[in-house]
C-alpha cells in the first residue's frame, strides 16, 4: 500500500488508537448514494487481524520520531488605499519565545487568486516546528515587479495549539517611495485584541481506501470527531489544497494526517468523514480510519 504523510507527528506518549471501519462506498451513485457518514469505533482486534495479513500493523504507519510541528493560519490585511496593493514576493517571519519560523514566502492565498490586492484579506498556513508563545513577526517584500508598493493595514494570526488568535496591527506602507521607504516591518501584537481559547490538541489520523475498481477520490474530504457529552470538532478537510486532493485517497492507498483540533476528550465515541462531491472521481469507497489523540511533551 502506499502511505502519504502531510506533515510530521509530534513527539508523544503512547496513545491508543480509535479504530472506525466502514467498507461502503461514500459515493452519489453507488450504495444508498451518501457522501457522508458516521462511524462508531470497534475493537482493537477487528483491525488486527486485517493489518497482520497485510503485513502492515496501524502503530507503524506512523511517522513517530520525527521532529514537532505546528500549524498558524495568517491573515493579511491590504488597505483600502489607492495603489495599496503589491506585485512583489512577501515573507513573513514569525518570532516566539523559543525559536522562529525562519523566512516564510507567503505564495499561495487560500482565500485569493491574486494575492495582496486592494481591500482584500489573504489567508495562508505557516507550518514550522514549535517556536513556543509568539512574540512579534517581521513581514516584509523583495521589491520586484511591476507594482511593488504595498499598504499593510494588519496580520492577524491564529495558533490554535496555543489557544491563542494574535492581531498584528500595522497601517503603514511598506514602499521605498512612501512612508520612511522602508519595505519590511517588524510589529507586535495589540495585547488587548488577542483572543484566547482552549487550546487544539493534534490527532493523527490514518484514512485506508478500498482495493476495489474506482474506490479513489480527488473530492474535499473531512472529518469530525465527537466525544462524551456532545463536544464535537469544527469539519476539517484532511488536505489544504487541490493538488493534495488529487494525490490524496487513491486506491488501496494509506493516508495519514496530524491534524489540530478541538480537544474532544480521552473517549472518541463516533466520527463523521465525508466529502463534498463536485468534480469527475468524487466517489470514494472507504475501508477505515483509525485515530489517535496526540498530547506533546507528555502531557
Amino acid at each position: 500500500k502506499l502511505l502519504t504523510s502531510r506533515r510530521a507527528p509530534r513527539e508523544h506518549p503512547a496513545a491508543p488508537f480509535y479504530y472506525f471501519p466502514c467498507q461502503r462506498w461514500l459515493a452519489v451513485e453507488e450504495d444508498d448514494g451518501q457522501i457522508v457518514r458516521e462511524l462508531v469505533p470497534v475493537d482493537e482486534a477487528f483491525v488486527k487481524k486485517d493489518s497482520e495479513n497485510e503485513g502492515q500493523s496501524p502503530a507503524t504507519l506512523g511517522l513517530e520520531q520525527k521532529a514537532k510541528s505546528t500549524t498558524y493560519t495568517v491573515k493579511v490585511k491590504t488597505g483600502d488605499k489607492k495603489n495599496a496593493g503589491t506585485d512583489a514576493n512577501v515573507f513573513i517571519i514569525l518570532y516566539g519565545s523559543k525559536d522562529d519560523t525562519g523566512t516564510v514566502s507567503l505564495k499561495a492565498s487560500k482565500i485569493n487568486k491574486n494575492k495582496f490586492e486592494r481591500g482584500k484579506v489573504d489567508e495562508f498556513t505557516v507550518e514550522s516546528v514549535d517556536i513556543g508563545d509568539l512574540k512579534k513577526i517581521k513581514i516584509g517584500h523583495d521589491n520586484k515587479g511591476n507594482s511593488t508598493g504595498w499598504f499593510l493595514e494588519w496580520v492577524e494570526i491564529d495558533a490554535p495549539s496555543l489557544g491563542q488568535c494574535l492581531k498584528f496591527p500595522c497601517g503603514r506602507w511598506l514602499d521605498k517611495s512612501e512612508d520612511d521607504g522602508a519595505i519590511e516591518r517588524i510589529i507586535f501584537p495589540a495585547k488587548l485584541q488577542t483572543r484566547e481559547y482552549i487550546p487544539f490538541v493534534p490527532y493523527e489520523i490514518t484514512v485506508y481506501t478500498s482495493d476495489i475498481f474506482g474506490a479513489g477520490t480527488d473530492a474535499d474530504v473531512f472529518i469530525v470527531l465527537y466525544g462524551s457529552d456532545g463536544i464535537c470538532t469544527q469539519q476539517k478537510s484532511l488536505c489544504l489544497n487541490k493538488r493534495e486532493q488529487r494525490m490524496y485517497f487513491e486506491r488501496n492507498s494509506v493516508n495519514q494526517f496530524i491534524v489540530e483540533l478541538e480537544d474532544v476528550g480521552d473517549m472518541i465515541e463516533k466520527i463523521r468523514i465525508g466529502h463534498k462531491g463536485g468534480g469527475l472521481n468524487s466517489g470514494w469507497h472507504l475501508d477505515r480510519v483509525a485515530i489517535r489523540r496526540l498530547l506533546p511533551n507528555g502531557k
